[in-house]
């Protein structure tokens, strides 16, 4: 074996405490007769051999794996693409220099072919938010799951990386300041994985985190967690009761009606919370109690701490009603009326709609967040052997990334359908789909949206309030077979352009086009937007219930001007190839969709992104849908100021810049890193779909991507590209190719002749 694998495991306090407390008597705790996980405690290395981690795509699955032996790394050998996501040399050779935007597609597309997955799409990091990892590992040691060294090394190495490079702490995400929210959590993830508490980054992080105010402000998600752990006690959590569940369904604020991440995540919250199921009690977990808080264990009054929340932490105060709510429950509802019974049928309802999840997904979930809470309460019901249980465990892999920094955790179980299906068209845009150099990859693509298509609703659709998905394409695949708006169309988009295509096969006929367009019909809102899971089941008034602190409109579903244009542009490209079917209702969806755009335009111009960086993205794809019906600069006022917008953003170096502060005020902010090629790349595709009359501009910004393009036809990675929920940013690192080829493409189709350098 190699020199990483063979070396003997150092030595901490926290791997020689003795884990498993004999004889305690703490209530609700983890089956004491579970395997002692104390025997199966991760050692931490310095590092891990990185020529011996694998990334398998198992159809659409991404795992890593790490190979002990030697033989197995000799029958296994890396991947280009192995190489690429852990940053280690590629040894690839330098092609010839670009001489036009086109060249420049070219040599990009000769790279990025090199990352496409057997499977057929393209694979990367999806992680950004910093409390997702935590969600893992907490999930991992409440269920008594042995963490390998290779996993306890690596996340040590990933958290250590991304520290403050200051305070030492960590944020919401990983361009954010030191919270409380991601300094507690990121902090007890080390001390899990076998990090010793006064090693230096550790006293560091500490001493951050104290000076916070510690682990009793953090906000409502953390100290939940903490109390599944714990190290708090559970008179610290806001109340989550599962009775919600048992209003009936006409009820304004009935939780069916909440967006679709908070309900799957209120589910097992209000399961464990209701139970004050709690984790085994260990000599760390007393150790724990003594590292995060400011004050004295013993003597945290937690009921009045209920409410403490550092302001960093604070994006969305609790409203009056809620805090009302909450009192109302806590003094009256839980001591007078919250009986047995009611409990006993809430909890049970509770449990049937996580157990339709785990059939609808095989136990892999919506995301993150969901899937380890839905497996503590499995594990707290049903203990360590049952089959949902076990498979929790084995599909919390997937959620998993290995890149050059260490491990981390995705927002979902990967980007695969999605960014395949934005690689498709990457290549059109550049009039590339008939040149016999792409051919393979492309078929291997299609083909690969041809296996992910969601062929059936799921079970028990309306019993589990799941919105119509048959012939739709999820965000990742369809595992998770969760339907969203763009993704269903930008995947229709690309297998329609395909098919359409000279010489390439029909694998998707008629009928299961039909059945994507039947389903994209369903996202239309009354004013004639789209929103992104399903329609809005409720208003924003909602967000008066909003109990995270940490995110904004996050109880329910919103309009979206990229789920709009994503949706008007698919239905246009269908119509034209289908003109027959539906014809009416597609029309009338596109009339009224594009209508709703212009509504939703800011006086500045532009119109705000709620899934990327911010206006520029939102105004990128706000313009499309208006060049979609015919609307550009010339003839149309909405055009010509959104493409205005955008060019009195533009730097002097021919680039765009902004920061994802934009996001959280409502206001443009210029990112003081400089410009950024994927931001650039969203501004000239606006641009060049509203036809703006003015080439010197988008001359000047296709040269800054050329000029940014390395010799072997890659970008580099630059700053964060992804926001979701106002607050929290998160990793597309596979759009520095697709947007940049995109935009040099066009503008190749659009102006032949420009050669920019």
């Amino acid at each position: 074996m190699g020199k990483m694998a063979r070396r003997k495991a150092k030595t901490t306090a926290a791997e020689t405490e003795p884990l498993l407390e004999k004889g305690s008597t703490r209530k609700r705790l983890s089956n004491a007769g579970d395997l002692d996980h104390a025997t199966k405690r991760a050692r931490v290395e310095d590092r891990t051999d990185y020529s011996r981690w694998r990334m398998r795509d198992d159809e659409s699955r991404q795992t890593w794996h790490y190979l002990e032996d030697d033989e197995a790394v000799e029958n296994w050998p890396q991947t280009t693409a192995d190489k690429y996501f852990l940053g280690l040399p590629l040894g690839l050779p330098d092609l010839p220099k670009a001489g036009s935007p086109l060249d420049a597609v070219r040599n990009g597309l000769d790279f990025f072919e090199k990352l496409q997955l057997p499977s057929g799409h393209w694979g990367c990091e999806y992680g950004g938010p910093m409390f997702l990892l935590p969600c893992i590992v907490i999930s991992w040691y409440a269920t008594k799951t042995p963490i390998p060294w290779y996993y306890a090394t690596e996340i040590k190495n990933y958290l250590f990386a991304r520290a403050h490079p200051e305070d030492g702490g960590w944020g919401l995400h990983i361009e954010g300041d030191s919270s409380v929210f991601g300094t507690s959590l990121n902090y007890t993830v080390l001390r899990l994985v076998g990090v010793d508490a006064e090693h230096p980054k550790m006293v560091k992080a500490r001493a951050t985190l104290h000076k916070l105010g510690g682990a009793t402000h953090a906000p409502h998600w953390a100290k939940w967690w903490f109390a599944v752990l714990g190290v708090a006690e559970w008179d610290i959590v806001n109340p989550v009761p599962p009775e919600l569940w048992l209003l009936p369904d006409w009820v304004p604020f009935a939780p069916w009606r909440w967006w679709v991440h908070i309900r799957q995540v209120f589910l097992p919250m209000s399961y464990l919370w209701s139970k004050r199921w709690q984790a085994e009690e260990t000599d760390l977990i007393r150790s724990l109690r003594k590292e995060l808080y400011v004050q004295d264990w013993d003597r945290i009054d937690w009921a009045g701490d209920r409410n403490t929340i550092h302001p960093r932490d604070n994006y969305h105060p609790k409203t009056w009603f809620l805090n009302t709510i909450n009192w109302l429950l806590v003094k009256v509802w839980t001591p007078y009326f919250r009986v047995k019974p009611i409990v006993d049928k809430a909890e049970a309802r509770v449990m049937k709609l996580i157990e339709m999840e785990n059939d609808n997904t095989d136990c892999l979930d919506l995301a993150t967040v969901s899937g380890p809470m839905n497996l503590v309460c499995l594990y707290a019901r049903e203990g360590p052997d049952t089959y949902a249980v076990r498979r929790h465990k084995e599909r919390s892999d997937e959620f998993l990334w290995v890149n050059s920094e260490g491990l981390l955790a995705n927002g979902t179980n990967g980007v695969q359908c999605w960014d395949t299906a934005f690689a498709i068209q990457t290549v059109m845009d550049a009039g590339l789909t008939e040149d016999p150099r792409w051919r393979p990859m492309l078929l291997k693509a299609l083909a690969f949206l041809d296996d992910q298509q969601i062929r059936e609703n799921v079970k028990d659709q309306d019993k589990c309030y799941r919105q119509q998905r048959k012939g739709g394409w999820a965000f990742s695949n369809k595992d998770q077979g969760y339907a969203v708006s763009d993704c269903v169309s930008e995947a229709l988009k690309s297998v329609i352009i395909l098919q359409k295509t000279p010489g390439f096969p029909a694998l998707i006929d008629d009928r299961r086009i039909f059945d994507a367009i039947d389903t994209l019909l369903t996202y239309q809102n009354p004013n004639g937007s789209c929103s992104s899971y399903e329609p809005p089941r409720a208003g924003a008034w909602m967000e008066m219930l909003n109990a995270a602190e940490v995110f904004g409109n996050i109880m329910v579903e919103y309009e979206y001007p990229e789920c709009t244009t994503a949706v008007v542009t698919a239905v246009s490209l269908f119509h034209k190839h289908w003109p027959d079917y539906r014809a009416k209702e597609v029309q009338r969806l596109i009339d009224r969709a594009v209508s709703w755009i212009k509504t939703a335009q800011k006086p500045h111009g532009g119109w705000y992104g709620s899934w990327g960086i911010c206006f520029t993205y939102a105004t990128m794809f706000a313009l499309e849908s208006l060049a979609s019906t015919g609307e550009v600069y010339t003839n149309s006022s909405h055009s010509r100021q959104g493409c205005e917008f955008l060019i009195s953003k533009q730097r002097q170096d021919g680039g765009w810049s902004e920061h994802y502060k934009s996001c959280e005020t409502g206001e443009y902010i210029e990112h003081q890193s400089g410009s950024q090629v994927v931001m650039t790349a969203w501004a000239l595709i606006g641009l060049m779909k509203a036809d703006y009359p003015d080439l010197a501009p988008l001359r000047q910004g296709i040269k800054l991507i050329m000029d940014r393009q390395q010799p072997n036809g890659e970008w580099l990675q630059e700053a964060i590209e992804g926001v979701f929920n106002k607050s929290c940013m998160i990793s597309y690192p596979n759009y520095k190719f697709t947007f940049t080829m995109k935009a040099l493409g066009m503008f190749a189709r659009k102006y032949p002749d420009e050669k920019v350098v």
